[in-house]
């Protein structure tokens, strides 16, 4: 195993630690104006959000990725995978970074956080933008598909057992499961080993799972009965989905249902080829798209 040095990955960015909601966050920013925070969604961390990040900084804005509680740098707490926990590290960054709200970009598990923290903290949220993510009430969908993901986050419920199968041979099965949850020629060698050394970092085979526990048990607890009561409140701020066509792990029509949930203005952007890494597959599509949906939710102020 290797420490958490290998997540301050070198390029155009800060990288520093920030303490919210009692924990140490380690950050990746650039930029300056409007702050855009980043949630990277698994088997990943910050560096998933390389190409927005630089992106969304030229274009004006101060661009925030963030290594989730349990990922990279990020503390590996015993406990506080359950998505309100995770909203409120969410929340807490964002005053934390000197902030009264943010733009919100949340993949996957980061998008699930980022859709509760619109229920949870929603002076905190100043737009909503999720890639590859359905909304919270609607995962039911993804599980009724037995796809992929649903494979996943069956196996991920025995104890032990999938945190050595992530870990073993170098963590060779975060290679194969970014493989099979992506469209072909996805990803290159590079990019695979960055997420098998990330993953290799001690605590956070076990933290990512815990993740994927906690969306799976809920549904049969009191806490579960409580989050969904309170998800089941509009969303009014600007929502972007940004959605792979070919996405196996979530297929579209269930995260394109979350438009009911919705009261806001919504926008529903399909990226054609790409699965469930699209801002990674066509990370300059997914730019250009993010962009401009950012120059009409949270345009930048000329200097005078």
């Amino acid at each position: 195993m290797l420490d958490d040095s290998v997540a301050y990955v070198d390029g155009p960015w800060r990288h520093r630690t920030v303490g919210a909601a009692g924990a140490r966050f380690h950050v990746a920013e650039a930029g300056e104006g409007p702050l855009v925070l980043f949630l990277h969604g698994f088997p990943q961390f910050w560096w998933a959000w390389r190409d927005q990040l630089t992106a969304v900084a030229d274009a004006g804005y101060r661009a925030v990725a963030v290594d989730l509680r349990g990922y990279g740098a990020s503390d590996k707490t015993p406990r506080g995978y359950d998505l309100v926990t995770l909203a409120q590290d969410a929340a807490g960054l964002v005053r934390a970074l000197g902030a009264a709200d943010a733009v919100v970009v949340g993949h996957g598990v980061g998008g699930l956080v980022g859709w509760t923290l619109t229920a949870f903290h929603p002076g905190h949220v100043r737009a909503l933008a999720v890639v590859a993510a359905p909304h919270p009430l609607r995962t039911g969908r993804i599980v009724a598909s037995l796809g992929p993901g649903v494979r996943h986050l069956l196996r991920a419920q025995l104890p032990i057992l999938p945190e050595h199968r992530l870990l073993a041979d170098g963590c060779v099965r975060v290679g194969d499961l970014l493989r099979a949850w992506s469209a072909p020629g996805w990803p290159d060698e590079e990019t695979e080993r960055r997420y098998r050394l990330a993953f290799s970092i001690p605590k956070v085979s076990h933290c990512s799972l815990e993740y994927h526990r906690w969306i799976f048990r809920s549904r049969w607890r009191l806490d579960g009965a409580r989050y969904n009561a309170r998800m089941r409140r509009p969303v009014t701020v600007p929502v972007l989905q940004v959605h792979g066509s070919v996405d196996p792990v979530c297929p579209a029509e269930a995260a394109r249902s979350a438009r009911g949930l919705v009261s806001g203005p919504y926008r529903w952007r399909g990226i054609p080829g790409a699965g469930h890494f699209p801002h990674e597959e066509r990370p300059e599509e997914v730019s250009r798209a993010l962009v401009e949906w950012l120059g009409a939710r949270a345009p930048v102020t000329p200097e005078r």
